[in-house]
């Protein structure tokens, strides 16, 4: 008996969501409430993307849970993600040697977390050139999906 239903239900494989017929939107979700995806400039980079690269894997890892965390559990607050106006909110991050790493962020109109800007905090309040470069690359953005 035991081994009938081992062979039925466990060995059986599962029918893999991505196929011809699976949607591109049920893809990119996979359970998440807001993907993630990397903001592009005009030229095809990706800031946060190549900045991450920059990193020690320890740090990426560390960064890429509280990213992980946000896109499955949004909206999520303090302490791994905190508004900072005009639609930008931050990805609060903890690394090693007691140094402290942001990743802005907005949601688009698609429902999707547009990684703008990631950088090491130096300081107590989040510099004002970081947060008006995300802003600039959050309007070159929404300029791009209309």
């Amino acid at each position: 008996m035991y081994r009938m239903w081992y062979t039925v239900w466990v060995g059986e494989k599962p029918k893999p969501s991505t196929g011809i017929g699976a949607k591109p939107e049920a893809l990119e979700r996979q359970g998440k409430r807001v993907p993630a995806i990397f903001f592009r400039t005009e030229a095809g980079g990706e800031p946060v993307r190549d900045w991450l690269k920059e990193l020690s894997s320890g740090d990426r890892k560390r960064i890429g849970e509280d990213i992980k965390t946000v896109e499955f559990g949004w909206p999520i607050g303090m302490p791994v993600c905190r508004s900072l106006g005009d639609g930008i909110y931050e990805v609060r991050a903890g690394l090693a040697q007691n140094r402290i790493a942001r990743v802005l962020f907005y949601i688009d109109k698609n429902g999707r977390m547009v990684l703008l800007h990631g950088f090491i905090k130096k300081t107590r309040k989040t510099p004002d050139e970081d947060l008006d470069l995300a802003r600039r690359n959050k309007n070159k953005h929404q300029r791009g999906l209309q």
